[in-house]
């Protein structure tokens, strides 16, 4: 006699019920500027020593449809010449998608929303901002990976820090 094991239960597309789900729904440029300030002021371009900082921001909200979620990533990079201090460009650029994602449980659902999701965007992001930058006529600004994982714990130290009661002095 053949022995029969039973196959594991899938879903209509082929996963399996108990492992998270996530699908791209859509992804878009939701807001974004190059200010190229050498050009507007009419600065010499003679030596340029570039100090660029870069800040990222995170945003997302539950959509009305079930398992639908916006998640955005915000670049803004600022780029000043290191020898005099005069500002070379600011850019910033705003970048969002639209997930399903079902299997996830309620306590993980944002930590996944707000490190896989930016995770799975970053190359366009990180595409979009070097093309800006090139365009803008300057060397095309190619981020570093991101850690979403380490930028998340960031977030939630810096709130928990503006939620924990001040000590209080005993006198």
């Amino acid at each position: 006699m053949a022995e029969e094991t039973a196959a594991p239960t899938a879903t209509a597309n082929g996963a399996d019920p108990g492992q998270p789900r996530m699908q791209v729904l859509a992804q878009f440029i939701r807001d974004m500027s190059f200010e190229n300030i050498v050009a507007q002021k009419g600065l010499p371009s003679g030596e340029v020593n570039p100090d660029i900082q870069i800040q990222v921001s995170l945003d997302g909200r539950a959509r009305q449809l079930p398992h639908q979620y916006e998640v955005y990533t915000k670049v803004k990079a600022t780029s000043i010449n290191q020898t005099d201090k005069s500002p070379l460009f600011i850019a910033e650029v705003d970048y969002g998608g639209i997930f399903h994602v079902e299997g996830v449980p309620e306590d993980q659902l944002h930590p996944f929303l707000m490190i896989e999701c930016p995770r799975l965007l970053f190359p366009f992001l990180r595409r979009i901002l070097s093309d800006i930058t090139r365009d803008g006529g300057f060397p095309p600004l190619n981020l570093d990976t991101i850690d979403f994982l380490q930028l998340y714990r960031q977030e939630a130290q810096r709130r928990a820090s503006q939620t924990a009661p001040a000590p209080q002095s005993v006198s």
